[in-house]
């Protein structure tokens, strides 16, 4: 949220920086053609096409937020009273609260929308043969059963992972990067706490874990949505010795 906000004060500087009333002669060009359409389409001046320019983002970025539709009077007011210093109807923190509210809704909505889809496949997912469910709601399935010892919430574990997510869509691989994770079983998400737990060192199992198990309503950066379900397999190599 913090950065859509962002983004909108920046905007909005960005036009006040180079909108200006000012209009500015253009270049003289030998191209007939070139000067015909711009005069057909209004574009007689460098400030045109920046006016112009700044429209087609300022509309992409509503668009971006779900708006399909504006009040056009309100809009170049808005933009009219700022470029000339004047009083507008509200400030910006009451600008910045609006469009935050904004993308909270939106936010919310789609959250829902990922819950809804998760829940819909955890609820089949169940259903298969050799998947397990916890009282926790995690579910999960053995791919390989090791033989070592199960580390508790308090040890650093050695693993190997791959993470999905139900699109199929991987956002982190470690056998990729070469290199597995070592990491305090107590200082992951949820799913994985609950799972490691249970893993004898050796294994390797397939996760399949709610959005209250894992990154909940707020997602994690740009590929992990809010509400998000996720499927991990992890490969549980190795207990590291406490000091």
């Amino acid at each position: 949220m913090k950065r859509i906000l962002l983004t909108a004060s920046a905007f909005m500087f960005a036009i006040c920086l180079y909108a200006q009333p000012k209009k500015i002669t253009p270049k003289k060009t030998t191209s007939k053609s070139s000067s015909s359409a711009n005069a057909v389409n209004g574009l007689k001046t460098t400030n045109d096409s920046l006016s112009y320019a700044f429209g087609i983002s300022l509309a992409q970025y509503m668009k971006s937020q779900g708006i399909t539709s504006i009040n056009n009077n309100m809009l170049l007011a808005a933009i009219s009273q700022t470029l000339k210093d004047e009083k507008t109807l509200f400030d910006m923190n009451t600008a910045n609260a609006l469009m935050g509210k904004l993308a909270e809704n939106k936010s919310k909505v789609a959250c829902a929308a990922e819950i809804e889809k998760g829940n819909k496949f955890l609820e089949e997912n169940k259903k298969r043969s050799g998947v397990k469910v916890t009282l926790s709601g995690l579910q999960y399935e053995v791919i390989k059963e090791g033989t070592g010892p199960t580390p508790t919430r308090e040890d650093t574990v050695v693993a190997h992972y791959a993470g999905s997510l139900l699109s199929g869509k991987e956002f982190d691989n470690s056998y990729k990067r070469g290199e597995p994770l070592t990491i305090p079983v107590g200082g992951v998400i949820p799913g994985w706490t609950e799972a490691l737990a249970m893993m004898p060192v050796g294994s390797k199992w397939k996760l399949y874990i709610p959005s209250a198990l894992g990154y909940g309503d707020y997602g994690a950066g740009q590929d992990i949505p809010g509400g998000a379900t996720l499927v991990f397999e992890v490969e549980l190599l190795d207990i590291k010795a406490r000091k």
